[in-house]
């Protein structure tokens, strides 16, 4: 946690508050508690002796509770998740191509061929299989970069695609930072093109959101929705109007994050009317837009806004759809993480301990790799009324 390792457990609410954006009335609403409880707590006026309330603050914060308590909460993969995060940091920070010294001799493939490769990439991602992305990942980048360079209009998609899954990978292992790099090179490589344009847009709405800049996020993602969007709904094409009502769902979140909920509620209700001239079961441009997609956005909006017990109601419903078998895993695991967090915020450890197992079975690595995943299952697993599986599981993988 680096400066805040060494501070008391009150300055550490007071430190991942501010990291998670959250003013004190904000994080007391979410408690349950008054917004002079929540100060007398981080100034150390009050203790923190009851574990039960830690719990609470940890997950409304979204970290392990043994980060409140200053303790060595390190993944056992993290040193090979940190050489792997490396290795792409150096794959995007290259500019040998540029500078006319490439590093090494390096075929230069076909754009053909090259998008093919990317295809490839795109689905080992959306299966969730992370540590293999990461392998795959620099090669990509690098021949990306080269093909681009010999071809600048067959190679141009095929380049913005490869920083969108780069920045999409980065994302899932924790690296905001570096995934805004990716996409700040998608968005470069997109220019005047308004499709790739949209398409980077995407990532660029995620690397803000997580990043800490959700006002940013909604007006750069509603800019970049209506640029796309076509002046009559009903002749919109599918593709364009998935891109546009994925852009409109991420204004939703940004605005959620935010904490502007009529706003939040008000797109994802124009994002569910594009997503029914679209239907289920396509995957335009990489965003298995439809509405169930749509549907899952509207139970992370209902958890970022803290109701929690309309998200767990919505939830118990959409994943009765048809559409729901249709998403790719990675899709369908780490919503499903969303909607623990729904569960632990009704106090009902036991189906969020069921989700996450769901989770787990679905895409193992966004409960096992994924920092995100991680932090979820050491909170629910810590929990005495937590599935005896899931704790077995935690305790496997070291966590918490």
């Amino acid at each position: 946690m680096d400066s805040g390792d060494l501070l008391p457990v009150g300055r550490r609410v007071a430190y991942w508050r501010g990291r998670r954006k959250l003013s004190q009335q904000v994080l007391a609403d979410r408690l349950g508690k008054s917004k002079s409880w929540v100060d007398k707590v981080e100034r150390g006026v009050r203790s923190l002796d009851k574990v039960s309330t830690l719990q609470d603050i940890a997950v409304v914060l979204r970290i392990d509770t043994a980060v409140l308590l200053g303790q060595d909460v390190q993944p056992a993969e993290v040193t090979e998740r940190a050489e792997g995060v490396a290795r792409i940091r150096a794959a995007l920070s290259t500019y040998e191509i540029v500078l006319g010294r490439p590093a090494a001799r390096r075929l230069v493939l076909p754009a053909d061929e090259l998008a093919r490769d990317v295809a490839h990439a795109w689905t080992t991602f959306q299966h969730a299989r992370y540590p293999q992305m990461i392998d795959l990942v620099p090669g990509v980048l690098a021949d990306a970069q080269r093909t681009h360079v010999r071809d600048p209009v067959a190679g141009r998609v095929p380049l913005v695609e490869a920083y969108r899954v780069t920045a999409s990978l980065l994302m899932k292992l924790g690296e905001p930072g570096l995934a805004w790099l990716a996409v700040d090179r998608a968005m470069v490589a997109a220019t005047g093109d308004r499709v790739s344009v949209a398409a980077a847009a995407v990532q660029l709405g995620q690397v803000l959101r997580e990043s800490g800049q959700a006002r940013v996020a909604k007006s750069v993602m509603l800019a970049a929705a209506y640029r796309i969007a076509p002046p009559v709904i009903e002749y919109g094409t599918p593709p364009e109007l998935s891109l546009c009502g994925t852009l409109l769902v991420q204004a939703a979140l940004a605005a959620a994050r935010d904490g502007d909920d009529r706003t939040a509620v008000e797109l994802i209700d124009e994002a569910a009317d594009m997503a029914s001239w679209v239907g289920d079961g396509h995957d335009h441009y990489r965003t298995g837009f439809g509405p169930t997609a749509v549907e899952l956005a509207r139970v992370a909006v209902a958890v970022e806004l803290g109701d929690a017990g309309e998200a767990v109601a919505w939830h118990e419903k959409v994943i009765t759809r048809d559409g729901w078998r249709w998403l790719p895993a990675e899709h369908r695991a780490a919503y499903l993480i969303d909607a623990a967090r729904a569960y632990l915020h009704v106090d009902d450890p036991v189906s969020a301990g069921r989700v996450l197992m769901d989770a787990d079975r679905v895409a193992s690595a966004e409960v096992r790799h994924r920092p995100a995943g991680r932090d979820m299952l050491a909170q629910v697993a810590h929990d005495p009324a937590a599935p005896v599986t899931l704790v077995q599981l935690a305790a496997a993988l070291g966590v918490g």
